[in-house]
C-alpha cells in the first residue's frame, strides 16, 4: 500500500449507529478481498476489527480500528467506528483520517440518534458522504418510507445508486439506478427508473460543461461517471445510497466497486494547515513534498505499548526517519512504521502522502500532534473539537496497592481517549472522573480492572457549593492558652460583609469608606478582601498577616458546612496583644476563630453552581423536558428547531439537580436526546434546599467525630 499512488488510494470511516453492522461489514469486506480463510464475527469473537478484551465480551465497539485491502487496483483503508454516542470522541478522530464517510443505517431501524450526529460531523469535516442501507433481509423494512425519512432530514441530494429486488427473503441482488437492465424484476419497493433522473440530475449539477452535455442527450463513459460522482461527492450535491445486507452479502460486491470508484481520493479534499501567525496554507498530497501528517489515534497495546495512528497528507514518512513534533519545537526518531489490520501490525519501509500508518513507542507524542521535516515553518494541522463530557463519578482505589497505580492507569486511558478525564477537585478533595455517558465510565472501569488490574470505587461526586453572608456583622474572638512558661494571647476585633462582584478594588477601598484604612489585599479567586484599619498599634504589625492567614486558613474550610467561602469583606480594626504571651500562631488562630463566629452573624447563605444546558430532543417530547426541567428548579431561556424534528433548548438549573441528568434524558426520550453542560455562575440556594445541605454537612461530621 505505501507505494501507491495517491489517485490510487481510498481512506473511508464506516460511521452510524450501534447495531447497525460496520463491524461485520468490515470483516466481510477483508474476506471478500481475499483476507482470511472466512469471514470475522463478532458474535463469536474472531471479528479481525473488535479485537479488545471488552469489545469481545459486550459485542460491541468501543474503539475505532483500522483495516485495509485491495480491490480493483486501488488500495482501500477503512476505519471502522464506534456506533453508540458514548464513545463519539472516537468518531471525531477517525474523520479526520479520511475524505469518504460511508453512514451506515440499519434498515430495520431507521435513522436512529447516532446517524444524526456522525452524518453531521462529517459533513463539518467537508468530507464526501455515502449511506449505506444494511440488514435489507430483516422483515418488517419499510424501504420506501425509509428513503423518504433519509431525505426529509438529510436532503434530496441523497439519492439511491442501487434499488434492493426484494425484502426480507426476497433481497436477493441489487439493481443499478445509473445504468438501468433491460428486465426489471417484480415486486421490486422501488423502481429504478424513478430514481434515474434525479440521480443524473444529482451527479451532474456541479459541473457546467457536464450538465450541458447531458442536456443534449449525450452519453457518458464509465470513466467519466466515476469521475463526476466523486466531484459531486466532493461538491455535496450528491450523497449516494447503497444497499446491502452484511449478513447474506448481497449488494456487498456492488458497495467494494463503489469503494474503490465512486469515493474520494485525497486529492480531492483541499486540506488546510495553520502557521505559526494564523495564516491557513493549502496542504497538497504531493509524496514528493513536505511530509505533514497527524496524530489521529493513540493506543496502548499491551504488546507493542504506545502505538501513534498517523493520517500523512504530504510527503514520505520513512522507516528509521527523523521528523520534528511541531508542538513540542523537538526532532524525534520514528523506529518502525507499521500498517495496522485490526489488532495485527506489519512493518513497512516507508508510507507516503494518503496512508495511514501508526508508529510506537513515541511517548511525547499526543491526539492532534502535527508531524513535519521541519523544513516548512511551524505550520499544524487543525486542532480536534471534542464534546465536554457531562458525566462524573468521583473515584477511590479499592486498596493501598491500586492507589500506587491510579494515576498511571487512568492516564493511559485519557491518552487514548480525549473524551475521558480526570481531575483533582482542590474544594471537595476528590480525584474526579468525567465522561460521556455512564456506559462510557463503566467501559473505563472494566479496562482499568482488566488490563491495569486497578479496581476502583465509584461515588457521585460531591457538588462544589460555596459559602458566603447576606449581611454583616462584627465581633471580637480572645485566643487565651496559658500552660507552663510562656502561653498563647491574640485578641482580634473585626467586621464581616458581603462583597458584590465585579466591584473596581481601587475605587471600593478607600478611607471614605473605611475608616483609617492602612491597606488592603484583594484575592479575586474568592472575591475576598482584607482591610487592614489598625491604629495606634493595637495590634503590632508582624502578627497582622498572621491574623489574615487564620481568616484564609477558616475560608477554605467553611463555616456553614464546610465548603468554602467567597464574596466576602473583612476589617481587622482592633485587638489587644501580650508582650510575652502574644505570637505569630496566637493571632493566626484567633483570626481564624473570630471569622467563624461572626460569619454566623452575618446572614451565611450557601451558594450553589449552576450550569447552562443545551438540550437536543425530539419536537414531540418538548412538553416532558422542560416540565422535567422545572421539577429540578431549571429555567428555560430559549429554544430552537434543529434538523429532522428535533428541538434545541437553551436552559439554567442548579448542577446538584442534574447530576444524572443523562439517565433521565435517555429514559424520557427513547435514547434521541443529547445534552450539553457548562458552568454559568453561582447562586444562593432556596432556604429550604440549604437546610437540607447544612444538616447533611452537620450529620457527616457527626459521623466522622
Amino acid at each position: 500500500m505505501s507505494n501507491s499512488h495517491v489517485d490510487d488510494i481510498r481512506n473511508v470511516a464506516l460511521v452510524g449507529h450501534g447495531a447497525a453492522g460496520k463491524t461485520t461489514l468490515t470483516d466481510l469486506l477483508l474476506f471478500r478481498a481475499g483476507i482470511g480463510s472466512r469471514a470475522g464475527s463478532v458474535d463469536d469473537g474472531t471479528s479481525v476489527l473488535d479485537c479488545d478484551e471488552e469489545e469481545k465480551h459486550h459485542k460491541f465497539s468501543i474503539s475505532s480500528h483500522l483495516a485495509h485491502f485491495q480491490h480493483d487496483g486501488k488500495s482501500i483503508n477503512v476505519i471502522d467506528t464506534p456506533g453508540y454516542p458514548d464513545f463519539i470522541g472516537q468518531v471525531i478522530c477517525s474523520l479526520r483520517g479520511v475524505e469518504t464517510a460511508v453512514v451506515v443505517i440499519n434498515a430495520a431501524a431507521g435513522i436512529e440518534v447516532n446517524t444524526r450526529k456522525t452524518f453531521a460531523l462529517a459533513g463539518d469535516a467537508g468530507l464526501g458522504r455515502m449511506i449505506l442501507l444494511n440488514k435489507l433481509d430483516l422483515e418488517n423494512v419499510r424501504f420506501a418510507e425509509l428513503i423518504t425519512s433519509i431525505q426529509e432530514t438529510f436532503g434530496n441530494k441523497c439519492v439511491l445508486m442501487n434499488v434492493p429486488d426484494g425484502l426480507a427473503a426476497q433481497f436477493t441482488k441489487v439493481i443499478s439506478t445509473l445504468n438501468i437492465p433491460d428486465v426489471i424484476p417484480p415486486g421490486m419497493p422501488i423502481k429504478p427508473a424513478e430514481i434515474n433522473q434525479s440521480l443524473m440530475d444529482a451527479i451532474v449539477e456541479c459541473d457546467e460543461a457536464l450538465m450541458e452535455r447531458y442536456l443534449e442527450g449525450e452519453k457518458f463513459s464509465d470513466e467519466e461517471i466515476f469521475h463526476a460522482i466523486e466531484h459531486a461527492m466532493a461538491a455535496g450535491t450528491l450523497i449516494p445510497i447503497f444497499c446491502i445486507s452484511a449478513k447474506t452479502g448481497v449488494g456487498v460486491a456492488e458497495f467494494m466497486d463503489a469503494l474503490a470508484h465512486d469515493t474520494l481520493t485525497p486529492a480531492d479534499l483541499a486540506r488546510q494547515a495553520v502557521l505559526a501567525t494564523g495564516e491557513t496554507v493549502p496542504v497538497p498530497p504531493a509524496e514528493d513534498g513536505h511530509l505533514v501528517a497527524q496524530v489521529f489515534k493513540t493506543r496502548i497495546d499491551p504488546f507493542v505499548s504506545k502505538m501513534s495512528y498517523l493520517r500523512i497528507f504530504s510527503g514520505r514518512l520513512v522507516k528509521d526517519g527523523s521528523v520534528h513534533c511541531v508542538r513540542t519545537g523537538k526532532n524525534m526518531k520514528v523506529g518502525n512504521v507499521l500498517r495496522v489490520q485490526g489488532g495485527q501490525q506489519e512493518p513497512v519501509d516507508k508510507a507516503v502522502a494518503g496512508d495511514i500508518v501508526a508508529i510506537v513507542k513515541m511517548d511525547d507524542l499526543h491526539v492532534g500532534d502535527t508531524l513535519t521535516d521541519g523544513k516548512n515553518g511551524q505550520l499544524q494541522m487543525p486542532p480536534f473539537r471534542f464534546p465536554t463530557p457531562m458525566i462524573a463519578l468521583g473515584v477511590e482505589p479499592k486498596s493501598r496497592n491500586d492507589q500506587q497505580k491510579i494515576s498511571g492507569a487512568l492516564h493511559k486511558i485519557a491518552e487514548e481517549d480525549q473524551t475521558f478525564q480526570t481531575i483533582h477537585d482542590a474544594q471537595t478533595h476528590e480525584l474526579v472522573m468525567r465522561g460521556m455517558s455512564e456506559l462510557h465510565l463503566k467501559i473505563v472501569e472494566e479496562r482499568l480492572h482488566k488490563r491495569d488490574k486497578v479496581d476502583i470505587l465509584t461515588h457521585i461526586p460531591k457538588v462544589p457549593y460555596r459559602e458566603t453572608v447576606a449581611g454583616a456583622a462584627e465581633g471580637m474572638y480572645r485566643h487565651k492558652k496559658q500552660t507552663g512558661g510562656a502561653g498563647q494571647f491574640g485578641e482580634v476585633h473585626m467586621r464581616i460583609s458581603a462583597l458584590p462582584q465585579g466591584l473596581n478594588m481601587q475605587e471600593y477601598c478607600t478611607r471614605e469608606r473605611f475608616e483609617s484604612m492602612r491597606e488592603f489585599h484583594y484575592h479575586p479567586e474568592s472575591n475576598y478582601v482584607f482591610i487592614d484599619r489598625i491604629s495606634g498599634g493595637s495590634i503590632p504589625n508582624q502578627y497582622i498577616p498572621a491574623v489574615e492567614k487564620g481568616i484564609l486558613d477558616r475560608m477554605e474550610k467553611g463555616v456553614l458546612a464546610g465548603y468554602r467561602v467567597q464574596d466576602v469583606a473583612v476589617e481587622l480594626f482592633f485587638g489587644k496583644y501580650h508582650a510575652v504571651d502574644s505570637n505569630e500562631n496566637a493571632f493566626r488562630t484567633a483570626g481564624s476563630m473570630c471569622f467563624k463566629q461572626i460569619f454566623n452573624e452575618a446572614r451565611p447563605v450557601l451558594l450553589e453552581p449552576i450550569v447552562k444546558m443545551e438540550i437536543v430532543v425530539p419536537g414531540d417530547k418538548f412538553g416532558d423536558i422542560t416540565s422535567d426541567l422545572n421539577s429540578r428548579r431549571g429555567r428555560v431561556e430559549g429554544m430552537d428547531t434543529a434538523p429532522g424534528g428535533f428541538q434545541v433548548i437553551t436552559a439554567k438549573a442548579p448542577l446538584a439537580e442534574v447530576t444524572t441528568y443523562a439517565r433521565s434524558l435517555s429514559s424520557m426520550t427513547g435514547g434521541q436526546g443529547s445534552f450539553t453542560l457548562e458552568f454559568s455562575h453561582y447562586e444562593p440556594m432556596p432556604p429550604n434546599e440549604q437546610t437540607k445541605v447544612v444538616a447533611a454537612a452537620t450529620k457527616a461530621k457527626d459521623d466522622d467525630e
